[in-house]
């Protein structure tokens, strides 16, 4: 009867998708198997672990698999030194790759992904995606409303969206269609834009929102914005979890002027949306209208690098990819040394962490706008000292080379898994001890190569410290050689 009405009565077909939802329980949408198709690549094998390139690796023989950094694979299965490994998409094509070039990734990095929208419901997905931005063939992956956990695909199909459940297996496998496991979404749309006459809809592009937040203009107003979550509190100000127009993952910091100088801010911000650099954190937004200030930024989902660190997670990570999070902050600082810009509070507290393991500098330029009494040496408690270069300490001398002082500080706090460095020493103690020539140690998981770095960090004159690109440079050189285990 289905199809019969459909027909006849085209134009109450919003009442039909209402009627007879498609790809959802009840719907007829979603064809059967068909054994005569051709059905490319066999899906991956239940189970299979993920994981992800931790820097290129070029294959030497017909046997083994180029891969380049940060690209996610699965694993097949282990063989020595070696994972077998295959491409999520690519063909699926297959090889050796070296324990030592990967590390086991979470199952998916959805924020990451131009075609996963967080917070979506049916409805809004089907506005987004019969815009006229979106031609037929355009899909998206939002949560599902009914199944909590789990996922559902919308696709354009002409002047209506086909909306097909993703189910869970009790092996963690994805599924459209029984019988076609996957290890996570991305191999399942990469099968399915392969093999889309297994659901009657082409997968050709993204959905493409209107506007994107790079799109819009900067200053927005607070009523786009939904604070959920209070994520902790810092020097400048309170950070939330949130919402962009209902359905956009953010962070909010939220800054008064009891913490710093709002005449100040104006002229900092227009810094912050100059800088671009995928190793810094993405400014999305403003409110600077009245108070208090919003600086609206991507959410980084893992948090900061220090709390991370002291997590279950964090301390079962190997000193390797400790190596690659401090690879990662110097090339941000890099950056920033190439726009001439003092951070002046770099610290592992102000490096956050994706569920990639992807680490991103934060907070770059702030420290210069709190008040006086909240950051000075008169106050004691409030500057940190721990983290501070001698002469920026004591005389308020901030440079380039004062951060990388900080560097130096913060590799401590990555190699000690999140420790507090001078632990025992009051701030005061501290400087006096450093004042003296008193240097911290080397942790047990650091190689002898970085506490190397850190001591050239910490050289008592500004001049005699390595910029950051030079420090970029060598921590590169020491990644591709380094063994896992400390020497």
């Amino acid at each position: 009867m289905e199809p019969f009405l459909r027909k006849r009565l085209t134009f109450l077909s919003f009442f039909w998708d209402k009627v007879w939802p498609a790809g959802e329980p009840g719907s007829s949408t979603l064809a059967p198997p068909d054994p005569t198709a051709d059905a490319g690549p066999e899906p991956p094998v239940p189970g299979a672990r993920l994981y992800r390139a931790l820097h290129d690796f070029m294959a030497r023989s017909a046997d083994e698999l180029s891969v380049t950094c940060g690209e996610r694979l699965y694993a097949l299965r282990e063989e020595g030194p070696y994972i077998l490994a295959c491409r999520l998409s690519g063909g699926h094509s297959t090889g050796l790759v070296p324990i030592t070039c990967v590390s086991k990734a979470t199952p998916e990095t959805l924020t990451d992904q131009p075609w996963f929208f967080s917070g979506t419901s049916r409805t809004q997905a089907q506005q987004m995606l019969l815009a006229p931005d979106n031609a037929p063939g355009t899909f998206l992956v939002r949560p599902s409303e009914s199944s909590l956990g789990g996922y559902a695909l919308s696709v354009r199909a002409q002047a209506r969206v086909c909306h097909y459940r993703i189910s869970t297996a009790a092996d963690g496998s994805l599924y459209l269609q029984k019988g076609r496991p996957f290890p996570s979404l991305e191999a399942l749309l990469a099968y399915y834009k392969a093999n889309w006459k297994l659901i009657q809809q082409p997968l050709l592009q993204p959905c493409v929102l209107q506007k994107t937040p790079e799109q819009d203009e900067w200053e927005r107003p607070r009523s786009e914005f939904t604070l959920r979550r209070k994520l902790g509190r810092g020097y400048f100000g309170e950070v939330w979890e949130g919402l962009w127009r209902g359905s956009v993952p953010v962070a909010v910091k939220v800054i008064r002027s009891a913490d710093v100088k709002l005449a100040d801010l104006a002229k900092e911000i227009q810094t912050l949306k100059s800088l671009r650099h995928e190793r810094l954190i993405r400014l999305h937004a403003v409110c600077s209208a009245g108070e208090p200030v919003y600086i609206v930024t991507e959410l980084m989902r893992k948090g900061n690098l220090q709390a991370f660190l002291g997590s279950p997670e964090g301390q079962a990570l190997s000193p390797l990819l400790l190596l690659s999070f401090a690879r990662q902050v110097v090339e941000g600082m890099s950056y920033l040394e190439q726009q001439r810009i003092v951070h002046r509070d770099l610290a592992a507290r102000n490096v956050l962490v994706d569920d990639g393991l992807a680490c991103k500098v934060a907070d770059f330029g702030l420290a210069r706008l709190l008040k006086d009494d909240v950051y000075s040496p008169r106050s004691g408690s409030k500057i940190p000292i721990k983290w501070t270069a001698p002469e920026a300490a004591t005389y308020r001398v901030f440079s380039q080379k004062s951060d990388v002082w900080s560097f130096g500080v913060l590799l401590y706090e990555v190699f000690t898994y999140g420790q507090c460095p001078y632990e025992g020493m009051t701030n005061h103690e501290t400087l006096q001890q450093i004042l003296r020539g008193y240097r911290l140690p080397r942790p047990a998981a650091c190689p002898a190569e970085v506490y190397v770095l850190m001591l050239e960090c910490w050289r008592g004159s500004p001049e005699e410290r390595p910029a950051f690109a030079v420090l970029q440079e060598r921590l590169r050189a020491l990644h591709q050689r380094l063994p896992l285990a400390p020497t």
